[in-house]
């Protein structure tokens, strides 16, 4: 009997892909925070990314599971450490904290980048410009820059969009069983 499982990435991709371009589009300058960001972070960026890694898990797949179950932690922690302080349950972290926070994300990004060597350039992408945008992230609050924020914005949108022009050429070149939208195999 064959056991045939969809591929969660598409789901994980476009979860983490889509509220990485909204975020982003705050962090530009375009859009204040709000609640349909944090709304998208939880579920979206969030549970939907939880779910795509343990589907992951089922299909024996270390690097998705370790990918999707800890970007969709890291958008529940973020969204908390936003919401909490505004409803009073807890203190808002300072600034430098939050850029260790971030440096720490970007920490473990390098080194999920480094597992993406010997797969798909547009994942190599994904992981790279997000190892960026972290690092950006943590210049922005360690250092107070504007500038550096809104650069991290334009290039988190640049991450998101990469993550989402994945997800949907892994759908459509498997709906229409060829290569549609390239993704650079290796």
């Amino acid at each position: 009997m064959e056991n045939k499982l969809a591929n969660p990435a598409p789901l994980g991709l476009m979860g983490f892909g889509m509220t990485t371009v909204l975020l982003n589009l705050h962090n530009a300058g375009f859009f204040p925070l709000g609640s349909m960001i944090l709304a998208m972070g939880v579920f979206y960026g969030g549970v939907a990314q939880v779910i795509a890694g343990i589907m992951e898990f089922k299909k024996g797949n270390t690097f998705g599971t370790t990918a999707f179950t800890s970007y969709g932690l890291f958008w529940l922690t973020l969204v908390f450490l936003i919401v909490f302080p505004i409803l009073g349950w807890l203190e808002k972290p300072p600034a430098a904290f939050m850029g260790w926070y971030l440096f720490m994300w970007g920490l473990f990004t390098f080194f999920m980048w480094i597992g993406t060597f010997g797969k798909n350039r547009a994942l190599q992408t994904v992981f790279f410009t997000l190892w960026i945008l972290f690092f950006l992230l943590a210049i922005k609050d360690w250092t107070g820059s504007a500038t550096v924020g809104k650069i991290a914005g334009f290039e988190g949108l640049f991450c998101g969009l990469s993550a989402i022009y994945l997800a949907m050429a892994e759908v459509i070149n498997e709906s229409h069983g060829k290569t549609v939208l390239p993704i650079g195999e290796r």
